[in-house]
C-alpha cells in the first residue's frame, strides 16, 4: 500500500486519466471523482469520470464541462471497496485499457483490486483524502472543487451527524466553505429537499415495516414493483436508508432493496452498540463499523430478513462476550 506521498507523485505523473466511481453513486464517490477530475483540468490534463449508473440530477453541479474523448492512459478508482461495485457496464468500458492503476478509497473492507491502493480506513469519507492528497500535490483548489469536496464531507457524515465524523471533517469542510463551498445550497439539496415520488415510496416502505420483539431492529423492505409504481430510482434511495436511524430505541436498521427477481442488496446501519461491517462480514460484505452493506441472490425477502436478524444477534452475543 502506496504512503500519502507516494500516491500524491503518482498523480502528478498521470494524463489521460478515467475516473471511476461506484455504481449506485453518492455524494462521496462522485465529490471524489470530481474533484480530482476537475483538479487534473485545472492542470491542463485530461480527465474524465464514468459511472456505471446515471449520475442523480442533484449531483449535476458537480460536473464540468464536457471534454474531448481520449483513450485513457491511466485509470483510477475513488470510493470503491470491491471490483464488484463497479458495475457491468464500467467493466466492458476499462477491459480494452490497462488494469485499474490507483485505488483511493477509506472502506476498512476493502478488497485490493488495483495495481497499487491509498488507504484512510480511518477517514470519514473519501473526499476527505482526496483534500489531503490535493494538498500533498500542491494543486490548488478553486469553488468547483471545494463544491465537489464538501459534497462527499456532508454526505458521508449525514451532515456531519454520523459517529465517522472527526475534528478533521469539521476543518477541512470549514476550508472548502472558505474556498466558495456553496454549503447552504449543498446540504439543502442533499437533507432537505425530497419529491413528491420519494415521499410515495416511504409511505409504502413504511407499511411494510418489521420490528423485532425487543424493538431493537428495524428493517425496510423496498421492492421492484415500489419503484415501479413511484418512479423512484435505486439512486434515490438514501433517505429511505436512513429512516430507520431515526426510530427511538432502534439499535440496527436494515434496508433490503430488491435488485432483480433474485438478488436484493441490502444496507444495515448501527448504532454505536454494533459493528455494521461484522453484520455484512458473514454474508460476503462488508463496509464500515455504522454503516455497511452486502448482497443476496435469493427468492424471498423474508428469508433474507431472517438470516439478517439471525447475524445481528450472533453479532451482538459474541461482541458482548469479547468486552467481557
Amino acid at each position: 500500500m502506496l504512503t500519502r506521498h507516494q500516491t500524491a507523485q503518482l498523480l502528478v505523473s498521470f494524463d489521460r486519466v478515467l475516473i471511476l466511481c461506484h455504481r449506485n453513486p453518492d455524494g462521496d464517490t462522485l465529490g471524489s471523482g470530481f474533484a480530482l477530475c476537475r483538479a487534473f483540468l485545472n492542470q491542463g490534463k485530461k480527465a474524465r469520470v464514468f459511472c456505471n449508473d446515471p449520475i442523480p440530477e442533484k449531483f449535476a453541479y458537480m460536473v464540468p464541462e464536457q471534454q474531448e474523448d481520449f483513450v485513457p492512459l491511466h485509470i483510477i478508482s475513488v470510493d470503491v471497496a470491491d471490483p464488484a461495485l463497479l458495475g457491468p457496464q464500467t467493466e466492458q468500458l476499462i477491459a480494452p485499457f490497462s488494469p485499474v492503476a490507483l485505488s483511493i478509497d477509506h472502506h476498512p473492507t476493502h478488497k485490493q483490486f488495483a495495481q497499487e491502493l491509498y488507504l484512510e480506513a480511518d477517514s470519514a469519507s473519501c473526499c476527505e483524502i482526496v483534500r489531503e492528497l490535493l494538498r500533498e500535490m500542491g494543486w490548488e483548489i478553486d469553488t468547483g472543487i471545494a463544491n465537489c469536496l464538501y459534497t462527499g464531507l456532508s454526505t458521508d457524515t449525514g451532515c456531519f451527524k454520523f459517529s465517522n465524523t472527526s475534528p478533521r471533517t469539521h476543518r477541512i469542510a470549514a476550508e472548502m466553505i472558505e474556498m466558495g463551498a456553496d454549503h447552504t445550497r449543498i446540504n439543502k439539496v442533499m437533507f432537505d429537499t425530497v419529491t413528491f415520488n420519494e415521499l410515495e415510496l416511504e409511505q409504502l416502505a413504511l407499511e411494510k415495516l418489521w420490528m423485532s420483539d425487543d424493538q431493537k431492529i428495524a428493517v425496510l423492505t423496498i421492492t421492484t414493483d415500489m419503484l415501479r409504481k413511484t418512479g423512484v430510482s435505486e439512486a434515490q434511495l438514501d433517505r429511505i436508508t436512513a429512516l430507520t436511524r431515526k426510530i427511538s430505541g432502534v439499535e440496527v436498521g436494515i434496508t433490503i432493496k430488491q435488485r432483480g427477481e433474485q438478488n436484493y442488496k441490502v444496507s444495515v446501519r448501527t448504532a454505536e452498540t454494533m459493528s455494521a461491517s461484522r453484520i455484512c462480514e458473514q454474508f460476503g460484505g462488508g463496509g464500515h463499523a455504522r454503516a455497511a452493506g452486502c448482497q443476496f441472490d435469493l427468492r424471498d425477502p423474508v428469508i433474507i430478513r431472517e438470516k439478517l436478524v439471525e447475524a445481528v444477534y450472533k453479532t451482538a452475543e459474541e461482541e458482548r462476550c469479547a468486552a467481557q
